[in-house]
């Protein structure tokens, strides 16, 4: 009955990861960091990933990075709720 218990509570999980409703474990996600970045660093990503493409100009680029208060060139993403140091 137990080992039935186990297989249940394995397939139910097998399937909530095959559809998205569940993911990996945080500290599964690699690199140093526990949790999700946050929306200005994923921001940053996107528009530096942007400018390296070619999508836009550098003058674009420079006007989008102050809109988002940050200094291309500085990476001010914290490692688990710390600010880092520079």
């Amino acid at each position: 009955m137990f080992l039935l218990t186990l297989l249940l509570i394995g397939a139910v999980l097998f399937f909530l990861a095959r559809k998205g409703k569940i993911g990996p474990p945080p500290w599964a996600a690699g690199g140093n960091r526990i949790g999700p970045l946050s929306p200005e660093f994923e921001a940053r990503k996107l528009l530096a990933t942007r400018f390296a493409n070619g999508e836009i100009a550098s003058d674009e680029f420079l006007e989008r990075a102050a809109a988002l208060n940050w200094t291309p060139g500085v990476d001010h993403h914290p490692q688990n709720g710390k600010k880092s140091k520079s």
